[in-house]
């Protein structure tokens, strides 16, 4: 029997998911022994054909992404979004909180003709994405869960929690109650808390939670002591989509 054929590819963004593939030094091995690895650029000049499984890194950010993205799904069976910037923009979508001319004369000063650009987008605002895998950058336990449970036909499961319930389970002392801004009440959860739990707080990496009370979040901040407009930004830097500005 066949190993699945598994592609990596990325758009933009810093790679750090890709290059989180590094710290699987541990699992690498038996993961070469469930699947063929026939396109990553960033470890081999191989091209294939199609792909049983794709996992895409970074936003849609060029009018070339789009055409890329397309050729990328018509070849693939499986298209997993990987990563923040993959999911729902990330870092990159604050570029759309501005201006579109003056962000490409920030950037590219007198070249900016030089360099096509639109407004960031998730991937699955212009193809069919069939799983995600969140977090800046994504963490490994997830990335092989995920992986292990596709090559093994099953459906890797979907966390629509907050934070919050990883953190009780943890039994962590509140970052809010110890005066650290934090935005796991409104955040996904499935990364095990690790940011409290190793006394950090949430940025919100993986995304809002479905159905989000964005004004809720924001007046719970402000009884922890934080302006309106310090919670919104801080909310927008991994979703300036996701929730109205």
């Amino acid at each position: 029997m066949s190993k699945p054929k598994v592609a990596f590819f990325d758009f933009t963004s810093c790679e750090g998911c890709q290059l989180n593939k590094l710290n699987l030094e541990n699992d690498l091995l038996a993961l070469l022994e469930l699947v063929d690895i026939v396109e990553f650029r960033e470890a081999m000049d191989d091209k294939a054909d199609y792909y049983d499984i794709a996992f895409i890194e970074g936003s849609i950010s060029t009018p070339s992404c789009i055409e890329r993205i397309h050729t990328i799904r018509r070849k693939a069976k499986v298209l997993v979004a990987l990563g923040a910037c993959a999911v729902q923009g990330g870092v990159n979508a604050m570029k759309n909180l501005h201006p579109a001319e003056w962000v490409k004369e920030e950037v590219y000063g007198d070249d900016k003709y030089l360099f096509p650009s639109m407004p960031v987008q998730p991937v699955s605002a212009v193809v069919k994405v069939d799983y995600e895998i969140r977090g800046c950058p994504m963490s490994t336990p997830e990335f092989l869960h995920v992986l292990k449970s596709l090559v093994l036909g099953r459906k890797p499961e979907a966390f629509d929690q907050a934070v919050c319930v990883e953190c009780k389970l943890k039994e962590n002392e509140c970052v809010l109650d110890k005066g650290m801004f934090c935005l796991g009440p409104v955040t996904r959860s499935g990364c095990d808390a690790i940011c409290p739990t190793f006394g950090q707080y949430c940025t919100g990496c993986r995304g809002v939670v479905s159905n989000v009370n964005e004004s809720g979040a924001v007046e719970m901040l402000k009884r922890h002591g934080f302006s309106a407009k310090e919670a919104i930004k801080r909310i927008q830097m991994f979703n300036a989509i996701e929730i109205d500005n």
